[in-house]
This record gives structure tokens, C-alpha cells and sequence, in this order.
């Protein structure tokens, strides 16, 4: 049986997180068209499954991620561009029971998806340093992780600037995946 991920405040819904540059909000029926225009753009999925995703499983997912907060305390954030109001994608916490080896359920993984124009402003950098301090005051700073394709070198970078580093291999739906750790403390 998973051991639950220790809260040390459950919520229901998304707490507002803001940056410089950045809202974090949850998510709304209304980000369907951005986040279903997304899933439509090569240089976003070629990552994440490397297919398309028709709206109707866009919208399933988006359901997904929304339902975490109530069901686990914790979740994704919709990020929104201030400047413009304009959404970029999600990042959060989640737990997703994945089925791999070496199993993460029971630890937090975070995990980020931002549309292909918002790449190489500082955005997912400045995104999940929010994110982690939220995640610090709610999970007692315990260890985090997250999985990331190989070959998705920017996202790798990320991640070490915001303190992931690289314990192992793994085999995710028949693909291999890289598995990262920011340790507790």
C-alpha cells in the first residue's frame, strides 16, 4: 500500500502563487483552447509521448489536474503570463501511481509542461522555484521528484538550476526516463 504524501496543510483548490512575471492559479474550463493549442504543437508533445493530443483527451487531462487538489492536497497550477494574461501551461505537484521501477509513489513529483513561445524566457525556472517553496512549507521540505525524457536537455537544465539531480534510469510506458531527486532538508 502507498504511503500517503505528509501535508502539513490540505487544500482543496489551488492557492494563488505569483512571481515577477508570473500567476499561478488553477486551472479553468476556459484555459481548454490554449492548453488543447498546445498539445497540437510538435516542439511541446515531442516530449511528453511524442503524439498529439486530440481536445477531447486535452480536456480529460486538464480534469485530471484539476481533481489532484481536492483528492490529494496538492496539485498542478495553470501559469499565466501577467503581462498579458495569456496562459502558458501548468506546473505542480502530483502523484500519479505511475507504473515504474523504481516506484515514486508516496513522494511528491513535480513536473512542468509550458507552451513552446514561452521557452527561453526564465519562465519554468521562475515557475517551479514558486512551486517548490510552496511545496517546502507544505511537505516539510521532503525529498521531491520528477521524470524527464533523455533528450530533453532544457528541461534537464531546469531542473539542476532548481536543485534536481539524477539517480537513475527508468522504463516508463515502454520508454526510458530519467528520474531526478531534490533531496529533503
Amino acid at each position: 500500500m502507498q504511503t500517503p504524501i505528509p501535508l502539513l496543510h490540505y487544500h482543496t483548490a489551488a492557492p494563488r502563487l505569483e512571481t515577477d512575471r508570473l500567476l499561478l492559479r488553477g486551472c479553468q474550463a476556459t484555459d481548454l483552447p490554449a492548453f488543447a493549442a498546445m498539445w497540437a504543437e510538435p516542439d511541446f508533445y515531442r516530449y511528453l509521448g511524442g503524439q498529439p493530443l486530440a481536445e477531447e483527451d486535452v480536456w480529460t487531462k486538464l480534469q485530471r489536474t484539476a481533481g489532484h487538489w481536492p483528492l490529494m492536497g496538492f496539485g498542478y497550477w495553470a501559469v499565466e503570463e501577467k503581462a498579458t494574461g495569456h496562459f502558458l501551461g501548468l506546473i505542480g505537484f502530483s502523484d500519479f501511481h505511475r507504473a515504474m521501477e523504481p516506484s515514486i509513489q508516496g513522494v511528491p513529483e513535480i513536473g512542468w509542461v509550458l507552451a513552446p513561445h514561452s521557452h527561453g524566457k526564465g519562465y519554468a525556472t521562475e515557475a517551479i522555484r514558486a512551486v517548490l517553496a510552496w511545496g517546502d512549507e507544505q511537505f516539510g521540505r521532503a525529498r521531491t521528484v520528477c521524470i524527464i525524457d533523455p533528450q530533453n536537455q532544457a528541461s534537464l537544465r531546469v531542473a539542476e538550476k532548481c536543485g534536481y539531480r539524477l539517480i537513475g534510469e527508468a522504463i516508463y510506458k515502454e520508454q526510458p526516463i530519467l528520474l531526478l531527486e531534490r533531496a529533503a532538508g
